[in-house]
């Protein structure tokens, strides 16, 4: 077992590089420079919840979908707050957890495959690496969609 001390130094290195990307993303979509705070904020609460699931044995599809619903939760808290559309705190906080790795794994092994023939081993890398991709994506979408759905299902469309 990983000491205290060792997980609260990887949480916070998470954290700090996890704010990178989402301030990153948020500011080529011209977000308010006083909302890029959130977006930093949510970007590092956001991957560094979903590091801590995956370390207490969570796997990283239902981590990723816990985080991005809190996310989610965090985004209406803060949109409500700030009279600012919820995207712009949440679509920015969720990018860090894009799974980047996985999907070019997957494209690899299918531009392997084009070059060098089928293989079993190659198609069943593939194959891991899209489903994993897509699973991962689908957490991402979904956990942001879920806050939103249970807070505004009563209020009519118009």
């Amino acid at each position: 077992m990983m000491a205290f001390f060792d997980l609260f130094i990887l949480f916070l290195t998470d954290a700090w590089f996890a704010w990178i990307p989402a301030v990153g993303f948020a500011m080529v979509f011209n977000v308010p420079r006083k909302m890029l705070v959130y977006c930093a904020a949510g970007g590092a609460f956001a991957h560094s919840l979903r590091f801590l699931l995956m370390h207490f044995s969570l796997p990283i599809e239902w981590a990723t979908f816990v985080a991005s619903a809190s996310m989610g939760f965090l985004g209406l808290y803060w949109s409500r707050k700030h009279l600012i559309p919820r995207p712009v705190f949440t679509v920015a906080s969720v990018i860090p957890m894009i799974p980047g790795s996985y999907a070019f794994t997957a494209m690899i092994g299918l531009v392997e495959i084009n070059t060098s023939g089928y293989s079993l081993e190659i198609m069943r890398v593939v194959m891991e690496n899209g489903l994993r991709t897509l699973f991962i994506l689908t957490a991402l979408s979904f956990g942001l969609a879920i806050p939103s759905i249970l807070i505004y299902r009563g209020r009519p469309i118009i």
